[in-house]
């Protein structure tokens, strides 16, 4: 999913729970009129103040709106900035994306820059010493996984570039027009995850790894509508699709 997407379930709570003592589920056409009340929908495309169409979880926020526009779906192939990449998606697991992306300068900075042969002669005094850095995500296993994850990178047969890019599918034929169509997972990230555990790599599950595609350029996920669809060009929009916000 895009960073900022959220699955949104049914909206039933005004029915309650069944067996909840204060929530009765109402009878009879009460109840049939009941649940057909929804939340009304989000916008999906919103119309900046600079006369750009951007999908909504990229924006409001700042630094989200430059990510959008300068990162995400624009495609990488710097081994380093893969492995980095790698790396944080696996920090982010269970975790919103905006947490590591304004933790990123500190990542980098504790992790060498993510240049992996520095990151593989960590040890384990570092590990204990990021633990208490209160700067980055304090989680032993996934700061353990990132170190071994860089001694398997040295060890690979092939560049971590040419591994990754190889589970890049076909370019869709149009991009998404609603983030209902974004999938969590693809028969690709699903392969892709796979191969890297095998390998050795930890914390790389299909939807990491997906969430890994999007990032790189991989796959095009930003929605039709979008200035960034299709590799940045300019698309037609319905207008009533958007709304306008602005920045904070």
């Amino acid at each position: 999913m895009p960073p900022g997407a959220r699955l949104r379930r049914p909206h039933h709570g005004i029915l309650g729970r069944p067996g909840h003592p204060h929530q009765a589920v109402a009878a009879g056409p009460r109840a049939d009129r009941l649940r057909r009340v929804s939340l009304p929908s989000r916008p999906e495309l919103v119309l900046g103040d600079d006369g750009l169409h951007r999908c909504a979880w990229g924006a409001n926020d700042a630094e989200y709106r430059r990510y959008h526009d300068e990162e995400w779906g624009t495609q990488q192939r710097d081994p380093q900035r893969l492995f980095e990449k790698l790396c944080l998606e696996g920090f982010q697991a269970g975790l919103s994306w905006i947490t590591i992306l304004r933790r990123r300068p500190a990542f980098r900075e504790v992790f060498h820059g993510f240049d992996p042969a520095a990151v593989a002669a960590m040890t384990e005094g570092d590990v204990e010493r990021l633990l208490g850095d209160a700067r980055i995500i304090r989680h032993r296993g996934k700061i353990e996984a990132a170190i071994s994850n860089a001694r398997v990178t040295l060890e690979l047969p092939t560049p971590l570039d040419e591994l990754l890019w190889s589970f890049a599918p076909a370019p869709r034929e149009r991009n998404p027009v609603s983030f209902a169509e974004v999938p969590a997972t693809t028969p690709e990230s699903e392969a892709m995850s796979r191969a890297l555990r095998r390998l050795g790599y930890r914390f790389v599950g299909p939807t990491t790894m997906y969430a890994l595609m999007q990032a790189s350029g991989m796959v095009d996920d930003h929605l039709a509508g979008c200035f960034r669809a299709g590799n940045g060009a300019a698309m037609a929009v319905e207008p009533a699709a958007a709304v306008s916000a602005p920045v904070s």
